[in-house]
């Protein structure tokens, strides 16, 4: 009897410890040493924009770390919502104890991740929230957010552009895909923070894409030859502003502010060419969303909200930000460590 409960006990070791098989669309990370006896799943947005690169590094060095197998799928671009949904989807039946989350929009993973939820796993949404009207309504519980209070980064860069244009002037905002949440949070609270001498002129849409702000860009300086500054909701596009300005000889006159913090960003910070960037760490979400999938595997009771780090890259820190890079430069919170122990 006491050999066959030793068997026992060793195929259920090995059946907890199993991961899913590897596809072409995963990436898989693992210490051979073991960890949590449950794997981790996370969908995250489209890798064609480097912010999400760096969100998946965040996730899979934090898994290498920890011990714990994860797989890391992508939708296939930021407006692939569809292709996101079904990656879930996919995913949901198979043996992972928690899903790390982050949705092209408030509502595309809604209805796949109900599924998971009634099988009893956790789900921790990262970066972009799921509306909590549609999550309630279809009864669908997160374990935590994770995510960048986009209000606080909008206000921060009013705050560095003010500080750059101290006589004001007109500025224009370039925002990401129509309606996103994360793109109006951040010129809500640019808006917010501006003083009454800086007068907002136009605002567009320019998909999160460098090529479609440059040409907006270009299309505004045309119209608005006094034109003073530009804030663009993220570092792609805010590229390609700085690209439209070289273009027209403006350099020099016209500063320009975006959010993310990527390396070619912070770059540009230190050669002057970019005026700020509003960093926020896509590094350090996709990690604490690990260290949070970790917690609430092991049974802890996770907050229910959790504000990622942020902050403003001048010149005067860019050599600091870009020595730290992808981790922040400074110390920031993470009670999901603390719940670790860690």
């Amino acid at each position: 009897m006491r050999s066959a409960s030793v068997l026992l006990v060793a195929v259920m070791v090995l059946a907890g410890c199993s991961g899913p098989q590897r596809n072409n669309s995963s990436n898989e990370s693992s210490n051979q040493n073991g960890g949590n006896t449950q794997p981790v799943a996370a969908v995250i947005k489209g890798l064609d924009n480097p912010f999400f690169q760096t969100m998946q590094q965040g996730i899979e060095d934090q898994a290498k770390t920890a011990g714990t197998t994860v797989t890391v799928q992508a939708a296939n671009s930021l407006n692939d919502t569809t292709g996101q949904a079904d990656k879930v989807q996919a995913l949901a039946g198979q043996n992972y104890g928690c899903f790390i989350i982050n949705p092209i929009t408030q509502t595309n993973l809604v209805q796949p991740l109900v599924q998971v939820a009634n099988a009893g796993k956790h789900i921790v949404n990262i970066d972009s929230p799921i509306s909590k009207e549609a999550a309630q309504t279809a009864n669908l519980k997160l374990s935590t957010y994770i995510g960048t209070d986009n209000v606080s980064a909008g206000r921060l860069a009013a705050e560095e552009m003010a500080r750059l244009l101290p006589d004001g002037g007109d500025v224009a905002l370039i925002g990401g895909v129509s309606g996103d949440a994360t793109s109006q949070a951040r010129l809500e609270g640019f808006q917010q923070g501006i003083p009454n001498n800086i007068r907002i002129v136009q605002t567009v849409s320019a998909d999160w894409e460098r090529q479609k702000a440059l040409t907006a860009a270009g299309d505004i300086l045309r119209a608005r030859p006094d034109l003073k500054g530009f804030f663009a909701a993220n570092d792609d596009m805010g590229l390609g502003v700085v690209r439209a300005l070289a273009d027209g000889g403006q350099q020099s006159q016209v500063k320009v502010i975006s959010v993310d913090g990527l390396q070619d960003a912070i770059k540009a910070v230190q050669q002057g060419t970019l005026s700020a960037t509003v960093a926020q760490y896509p590094y350090a979400i996709g990690a604490m969303g690990m260290d949070a999938c970790r917690a609430a595997i092991a049974g802890e009771t996770l907050p229910q909200d959790v504000t990622a780090p942020v902050a403003v890259v001048n010149r005067s820190n860019a050599d600091r930000a870009l020595q730290s890079f992808p981790k922040p430069f400074s110390d920031y919170e993470n009670p999901f460590a603390d719940l670790l122990g860690q």
